[in-house]
């Protein structure tokens, strides 16, 4: 009998308090989780492991996310096709939010204040089809 491994998620977040709600959610919903604190930190795991979804906060210290996805969507196939959630503070209405969506394809944008950690969760399971 083989077990079905479980799904990976990283979350790349400057907010401790976040990524501690973040991480007992998803471990609570059967995921295993990786974090990182800086955009820098996230693509380096993100080469690194291979999670089946990335959580991805644009606001952070030395690489922000969007950088991070548009170096991540460069990479290799992997990179280029892996979900990734935008969750952020900041709306999508300036020219260079809206033109890094496009350019990185995100699979959601969710801005924090709208969203529970649980609809977080379930956004999650519905990117990958769960």
């Amino acid at each position: 009998m083989t077990d079905t491994p479980k799904q990976t998620i990283l979350f790349v977040e400057d907010d401790a308090d976040l990524r501690a709600a973040l991480h007992d959610k998803l471990t609570i919903k059967g995921f295993l989780t990786t974090e990182a604190r800086t955009g820098e930190e996230g693509l380096r795991f993100a080469k690194r492991d291979h999670p089946d979804l990335i959580l991805l906060d644009i606001l952070m210290p030395e690489m922000d996310g969007l950088a991070m996805m548009k170096a991540l969507r460069a990479t290799d196939e992997w990179g280029k096709q892996v979900p990734i959630i935008l969750l952020t503070n900041l709306s999508a209405d300036t020219a260079e939010i809206r033109d890094a969506i496009a350019e990185g394809a995100p699979v959601q944008y969710l801005i924090k204040s709208d969203w529970t950690i649980d609809h977080v969760a379930e956004k999650v399971k519905e990117a990958l089809a769960l």
